[in-house]
């Protein structure tokens, strides 16, 4: 670093290497236009969408279309990002016209690359992050400003559209649902039913509490039994009272009358215990019906209880397919549309050109700077001072010989030449001693 203690010295140094330092400098400022008229201009355009709460508080109506809303635009930048999507983008605005030789994995890249999809989080409500999105930002950028504003508006467009679709199909698929599975539990609630009837009929049982009825039909079988028979008896005391002074024909006459009426009770009797024998068989089998029918009562009310279950939910799938077909859930807005850039968003040529030529400068002082301290020759009396502590008493500037001297020169050296070869060959002429 002794080389420059002074500007002196530094100026020194660029006399001593000023066309190093001007052939570096010439060369890096050609190289600094010629990247500067190469460069070019790309312009920004952005276009913001807020998610929108929704009109309807969740307490009052709720929509079935669940999840954060970061997922959801999650996946909607994949769908925007597909390969089919960029690529269809691209041409509708002619972005790759003017390169055709581009592949296809190329052109998908560049678009990727020039379209940014960046979501704000929303603000916090306590402790727990759940994944809300209040504001979503799609920017572009492009070489005109034109495809800039444009391609940003057509992302925006697809998103809202995308959003939209989706929520409502999302919806509609959740309400398909709970209908299907409402139509399964009512066919299979009338296929219990169609059962329960056929299996009533093969056990006489055609109305609801048969047990019950059967068992309460034995019991005034027994009542109409006991009744004849205590008239039976009756009939009997009456035939053991008759007068047997009475005339033979009266009394042949009142027998006759109480044994008919004793035979009739008989008859009646002989009907109902056979009755009441039915029943009692009947009876015998009851267990199993029971059960049957138990079993049947059990089927019946968990179809039910499906079925209010499925009902509640039906309904309210109904209510969210509504709100989202009346835009009334959550949903993107447009709150800040794309303007078309005035300026572009990389730097300008000229600023490149100067920055490129002052930085080829500083190059070229550096490598003036290293080639002096390759060669660390001792060229002023204060660089002697410092690395000797020697002060010299007179400093002789270097004498650059002119043109005119050195044709002088070398014609003196060519004349000492020759004069050297005569003299080796002993052919100098006789000095002169007079």
């Amino acid at each position: 670093m002794d080389q420059l203690l002074s500007i002196d010295d530094l100026i020194d140094m660029i006399k001593r290497r000023f066309r190093v330092i001007a052939s570096i400098t010439l060369l890096g400022m050609i190289g600094a236009f010629l990247f500067a008229a190469s460069q070019q201009h790309l312009y920004q355009s952005t276009e913001v969408l807020q998610v929108t709460r929704p009109s309807i508080d969740d307490e009052l109506a709720r929509s079935t279309v669940d999840g954060s809303s970061a997922r959801r635009l999650q996946l909607i930048e994949q769908q925007l990002m597909t390969r089919d999507t960029v690529l269809e983008i691209a041409e509708m605005f002619g972005i790759f016209d003017d390169a055709p030789d581009l592949t296809t994995g190329e052109r998908v890249g560049r678009m990727r690359d020039s379209v940014e999809i960046r979501g704000v989080a929303a603000a916090r409500e306590g402790f727990t992050d759940d994944g809300t999105i209040s504001v979503l930002s799609i920017t572009a950028t492009f070489d005109t400003p034109e495809r800039a504003q444009g391609v940003a508006q057509e992302f925006s467009r697809r998103t809202l559209e995308i959003s939209r679709t989706s929520r409502i199909r999302k919806a509609r698929e959740t309400l398909d649902f709970f209908i299907e599975e409402e139509d399964k539990l009512l066919t299979e609630f009338e296929a219990l039913e169609r059962e329960e009837t056929a299996y009533r009929l093969a056990n006489n049982l055609t109305i609801a509490g048969g047990l019950e009825a059967r068992q309460a039909r034995i019991s005034s079988l027994n009542d109409e039994i006991l009744s004849i028979e205590r008239e039976r008896i009756s009939l009997q005391q009456a035939l053991a009272q008759l007068d047997p002074t009475q005339r033979a024909v009266t009394l042949e006459r009142a027998q006759s009358e109480i044994n008919a009426q004793i035979e009739v009770l008989d008859q009646q009797q002989e009907l109902l215990e056979g009755r009441l024998e039915a029943l009692a068989e009947a009876i015998e089998i009851t267990p199993s019906i029971e059960r049957d029918l138990a079993n049947f009562a059990r089927r019946r009310d968990n179809i039910q209880g499906e079925l209010e279950v499925i009902s509640a939910r039906r309904a309210q799938a109904e209510v969210g397919v509504k709100l989202e077909e009346q835009n009334q859930a959550e949903r993107l807005t447009v709150i800040e549309p794309a303007a078309l850039p005035d300026y572009p968003v990389t730097s300008s040529r000229r600023r490149n050109a100067v920055l490129g030529t002052a930085a080829s400068l500083m190059v070229a002082l550096g490598v003036a700077f290293l080639l002096d301290l390759r060669h660390p020759v001792i060229r002023t009396a204060r660089q002697m001072h410092n690395r000797l502590g020697i002060t010299p008493v007179v400093t002789i500037p270097p004498l650059e010989p002119t043109r005119r001297s050195r044709r002088n020169l070398a014609s003196a050296r060519i004349a000492l030449a020759g004069y050297v070869h005569e003299a080796r060959k002993g052919r100098l002429p006789p000095k002169d001693t007079g």
